[in-house]
Formats: C-alpha cells, sequence, structure tokens
C-alpha cells in the first residue's frame, strides 16, 4: 500500500459533469463488504449508483467465508462448553460419567443446511438494504473498459451486455482460496473452505493442510465437533503471525483436546484413494485421513477484468496497489478489500469502501489507519488483537513495557469454568500511552473493545486503570493488568 501524509487527506474535484447538473455516476465492480458499503456512501452523497455482483450480496465474506465458517464455529462453541459441563455440575440425561460428551451429536447435514441459510438470508437483507437506497443492483460479472467504463455481462446468460460510463469507479473483487497444483480440491474430499457447506456427514478424519488463521479457525471447530483433526504446520507453530504466547495458547488447548499438530511439516500433495485422502509431506511421511481441507491462503480476484488494460496497476501478487485513501494509479478508479492485499478484514474491506467514495466525490477523510485495527480469531478460545504487536514493537526499537495476566485467576472465569487465556497490554515506556493489546478468551473479540478504543485515542494505561468495570466481570482483567502496567512504570 504506498504510503500518503498522515491526518486528512485532500478531497479531490468533484468529479466533472457536462452541464453540473448531472449526478456523478458511480460503478461498483463487487458486493462485498468493500463494494456494498461504498454504494451506500455514494448513494448518500447523490451519486447514481450501479453495483455489479456475479456471486451474490456480501460476496464471499457473506456467502461463503466469514458469515457461514463462523455460524459453524458458533455451532461448535456450544460443544466446547457443553463439555465443561460436567465441571459445573451439569450431566445430560442419560450420559455417563466416563463419557461427557456422549450426551450429544452433531448432525452436519442439518448444521450446514443452517449456515447456509444464515448466509443466504443475510445477503437478501444487503439486497434489500442497497435497493431501497436506490442502487441498481446487477447480477453478474463486471470488466473495465478504460478507466470510465465496465461493461456488465449479466449472470443469466441471456440479457445483452450493459456499458455503463462511469465518473468513478470502486472494484471490490475479493479473493479465492490458493490450491496447489498436487493438491487439487475435488469439492467430496479434498476440498477448500468454500466447499465444506457441502457435506452432510461429518468427516471421521480431517487433515488440516495449513496452521494460519483460516485452517486454525478449522481444525479446532472440527474438533469440537467431533471429527478427528490432524493439523499440518509448515512452521514451527500455529498461527506463525500471531503474537507467540497467544499461539502457544491455542496449540496447547488444541494438543489437549486430541488434535494432532505436526509442526514444521509442509504438504506436497494430496490425492483422493478408494476410502479417503493421503497427504504426502516433505521427507515423504503420508498422513491418512477421510477429508482434507487445503487452507493454504487466498489469491486476488484481478486477472481477466480489464485492470492492466486500463492502466491499473498490479503488486507482484497480483493485488490492486491502492494508497491509504483507496486510490489506484488511475484517476477516479478506486479499490478497496481483498482484492487489495492491504489486510484480509471485512471491516478493513468495508472502512476501505467507504473512505474511498467519501475521497472519490469530495469529502475530507482521514486516510486508512491500520494501527487501530482491531482483529480477532475465532479458534476457542479466541484470540483479539489490535494495534502494535510485541515482535513490531521490538523490531521499531519503540521504549515500551507489557505485562500480562492470565485468565484462570479472573472469579468470572473461575465461575465459568475458563482457564485457558490471558489479558496482555503494550504501553509506551515514557507517555504510559496503550500502544496494543492482546486478549486470548472466550468471546475475545467483544472483551478487546476497551483495547480498541484506548489505542484510538491515545489513552494511557492510567486512564483504562482508574475505569470502573464490573465485578465480577472478564473484562476486570483489562484493568487490572494497566495498574500492573502502572506499577511497573512507577
Amino acid at each position: 500500500m504506498t504510503a500518503t501524509t498522515p491526518g486528512l487527506a485532500e478531497p479531490p474535484t468533484t468529479p466533472e459533469v457536462p452541464d453540473g447538473r448531472r449526478s456523478p455516476r458511480v460503478v461498483v465492480v463487487g458486493g462485498g463488504p468493500g463494494g456494498y458499503e461504498a454504494a451506500l456512501v455514494a448513494r448518500r452523497a447523490g451519486a447514481d449508483v450501479t453495483l455489479v455482483e456475479r456471486q451474490g450480496l456480501g460476496g464471499a465474506t457473506v456467502l461463503t467465508d466469514v458469515v457461514p465458517s463462523k455460524t459453524l464455529i458458533a455451532t461448535a462453541e456450544w460443544m466446547t462448553i457443553a463439555d465443561r459441563a460436567p465441571e459445573l455440575g451439569i450431566r445430560s440425561l442419560g450420559q455417563h460419567a466416563d463419557s461427557p460428551a456422549s450426551g450429544h451429536q452433531v448432525l452436519l447435514d442439518q448444521v450446514n443446511e443452517r449456515v447456509v441459510r444464515l448466509a443466504r438470508a443475510q445477503s437478501a437483507d444487503i439486497r434489500t438494504r442497497l435497493v431501497d437506497e436506490g442502487v441498481d443492483v446487477v447480477d453478474g460479472t463486471g470488466r473495465l473498459d478504460g478507466p470510465q467504463c465496465v461493461v456488465i455481462t449479466p449472470s443469466d446468460g441471456e440479457a445483452p451486455e450493459r456499458r455503463c460510463d462511469a465518473d468513478v469507479v470502486l472494484l471490490a473483487t475479493g479473493s479465492t482460496p490458493r490450491t496447489l497444483p498436487e493438491a487439487e480440491p475435488d469439492g467430496e474430499r479434498i476440498l477448500t473452505w468454500t466447499q465444506l457447506y457441502g457435506l452432510d456427514t461429518l468427516p471421521e478424519r480431517l487433515i488440516v493442510v495449513g496452521s494460519g488463521v483460516t485452517g486454525a479457525e478449522f481444525a479446532g471447530a472440527y474438533r469440537s465437533l467431533g471429527s478427528e483433526v490432524v493439523l499440518i504446520s509448515s512452521r514451527d507453530r500455529v498461527l506463525p503471525g500471531e503474537d507467540a504466547d497467544a499461539a502457544q495458547v491455542i496449540e496447547d488447548v488444541f494438543r489437549d483436546r486430541g488434535m494432532v499438530v505436526k509442526g514444521q511439516s509442509r504438504a506436497v500433495s494430496a490425492r483422493r484413494t478408494a476410502t479417503g485422502v493421503e497427504v504426502t509431506l516433505e521427507g515423504g511421511e503420508v498422513v491418512t485421513g477421510s477429508h482434507c481441507l487445503m487452507a493454504v491462503g487466498s489469491v486476488p480476484s484481478t486477472q481477466g477484468i480489464g485492470l492492466v488494460e486500463a492502466g491499473v496497476r498490479l503488486t507482484e501478487r497480483g493485488h490492486v496497489d491502492v494508497d491509504r485513501v483507496s486510490r489506484t494509479s488511475v484517476r477516479g478508479v478506486y479499490a478497496a478489500g481483498d482484492c487489495t492485499g492491504v489486510l484480509p478484514l471485512a471491516s478493513v474491506a468495508a472502512m476501505q469502501g467507504r473512505i474511498a467514495m467519501a475521497h472519490a466525490l469530495g469529502d475530507a477523510v482521514v486516510p486508512l489507519d491500520l494501527e487501530t485495527v482491531a482483529a480477532n480469531i475465532f479458534t476457542a478460545p479466541e484470540i483479539a488483537t489490535v494495534g502494535a504487536s510485541q515482535a513490531s514493537l521490538e523490531e521499531s526499537g519503540v521504549r515500551y513495557v507489557s505485562t500480562s495476566l492470565a485468565l484462570a485467576r479472573n472469579p468470572r472465569a473461575k465461575m465459568l469454568g475458563i482457564k485457558d487465556g490471558f489479558v496482555k497490554i503494550f504501553a509506551h515506556a515514557t507517555t504510559g500511552i496503550v500502544l496494543g493489546g492482546v486478549v486470548v478468551a472466550p468471546r475475545a473479540g467483544e472483551l478487546i473493545f476497551p483495547l480498541t478504543l484506548a489505542v484510538s485515542h491515545r489513552l494511557t494505561a492510567d486512564d483504562v486503570a482508574q475505569s470502573f468495570t464490573v465485578y465480577p466481570s472478564l473484562s476486570g482483567s483489562i484493568a487490572e493488568v494497566a495498574r500492573v502496567l502502572h506499577q511497573r512504570r512507577a
């Protein structure tokens, strides 16, 4: 992402129109969070807006990625809670003391039917909202014909192509799962994460290739649902890009729950057999299972839609090169979301789309600031982060202090039977300003918000420490960590 001067970005000249009376014409290619949020901003600014989407409103985020995966994970979370029930003195009727999970059965066909139904309902809600706002929603694919024209091919295959002249174009074409030549998905035994929801029965033994966020989330979910799981990690630990202490907690939990984690093991191929799959690792070891999930990253959907021909610059990895207000190398053409490679989060895509359209239509905006982004990994427990990481602080040489407290000492955690997790805060050694934080806990995505406010508004650890928290509450640990930081800085 090209750097721009921090602070307010100067708005461009309002798109020129022939007589000064016509509304700006905006065409959005892609209906994911970056696309539909941009469309709403543009429409409220008075623009004529056309949005083209080939898969369904909400894009992969709603239909095949975030919404369905987190719905599945929410189901798995209930299984995790149910497994803790005997510790709290609860036992299901017919349940045996030596088999705490024996009272629960996962009907994966019904789980996946619900997952797909909820995703479609969310997509329909987005379409209704856009149409009610006056956005012209077209089902089809869009490609650039120069920087100021989008050619739309309708999905029905019958309607003629449609040419849409545009004063502003917003590209939000997303990404697709990356595949390996020697491990091509077949949709039945070798799967990408978009294909999991077609399974009718729980995989007996699921091999997950890739220990990043997607791999870790699905590995944990299917283990909680009852599958045997083997997680293949090419690195020395799971979640290699995350806080080391947080990742260690997750790996320990995985192993404690019976998952096989193979670190420093790179998969070179996956093939279907008569009874399941075989995954071959570097060195020749063969891992057998009933199914294999390939979670080895994604590739931007930027090919074959006229970007290079229109002069839009792409990065070496094929992402659209954008600056902090989402401008591409071509005047009037903006981009948002996974196709830019900035940060693969729905919240970031939505923010990019809103910033892009406000900037394009003449409003002053604050450039995207990744240092204030809150992120969450939906394992059990979850990992939520905001602001600077410990690794980035050490690399930059910033003088900081840090402390963490185990969640198990929290009284509310004791009541809920929570044993794994912690709260960690980083603060500037001199000023005490909160630079970042990590929360590992059930529903950590909800608990991180106080630290998000602290980072966004440059609050100090003392500001956090002196704020009231409910007693007992999990959030009380955040204030307690802040109080310890005060002592460390004293």
